[in-house]
C-alpha cells in the first residue's frame, strides 16, 4: 500500500506528523509533499499524473480557503482525505467547509479539523480494502487504543 500526503504549505506539517508516523509504524509507503492549488498548480497536476497507478489514497491538507482537497479530488479518481487545517481567521471552520461543500460527483472525504492522525486513519481505512495486512493492523491499533482508555479508568478508581 501506498499514500500520498499533499500540504499547501509546509506550516501545516506539525498537524499532519502524527499521522505521517502512524502510516509508517504500519509499513506502508507514504510520500510527502508540498504542493499548492494555487501557487503551484502546474507541479501539483504533474505530482497527480505521476502517482496515478502508484497511489492508494491520497491525504490532502490546506487552511483558509483550502480548496486543495477538491484540486486534488477533481484531477484524480484515487480516494482523497481532507484534512482541514486551523486558520486564523475563522478557527478552522472556513477550511472544514471548503472540503465538505463539494460539488456534485466530486467528493472529498474529510475529517475533524487539525486531525492527521483522523485523516491517516481513514487512509489506511480506505486501503485495508485492498489490502488485509493493514485491516489486521488497525484491529490491533482499535485494541491498543481501548486497553489505554481501560488502563486510564482502573488507574483513577484504585
Amino acid at each position: 500500500m501506498k499514500i500520498a500526503v499533499i500540504m499547501g504549505s509546509k506550516s501545516d506539517l506539525p498537524k499532519l506528523e502524527s499521522g505521517i508516523e502512524l502510516i509508517k509504524s504500519m509499513g506502508v509507503d507514504v510520500v510527502v509533499r508540498v504542493l499548492s492549488a494555487h501557487r503551484t498548480p502546474v507541479e501539483l497536476s504533474t505530482f497527480l499524473e505521476e502517482i496515478e497507478g502508484n497511489v492508494d489514497v491520497i491525504v490532502a491538507a490546506a487552511g483558509k480557503a483550502a480548496h486543495l482537497p477538491g484540486v486534488v479530488a477533481a484531477q484524480t479518481l484515487i480516494p482523497v482525505v481532507g484534512l482541514p487545517i486551523k486558520s486564523s481567521t475563522m478557527d478552522g471552520l472556513d477550511s472544514l467547509l471548503s472540503m465538505v461543500q463539494m460539488p456534485g460527483g466530486i467528493p472529498v472525504a474529510t475529517v475533524t479539523i487539525d486531525s492527521g492522525l483522523n485523516a491517516a486513519l481513514m487512509a489506511l481505512q480506505i486501503g485495508s480494502i485492498k489490502y488485509p495486512e493493514i485491516k489486521e493492523q488497525l484491529k490491533k491499533y482499535r485494541i491498543e487504543i481501548a486497553q489505554k482508555v481501560l488502563d486510564d479508568d482502573k488507574s483513577l478508581n484504585n
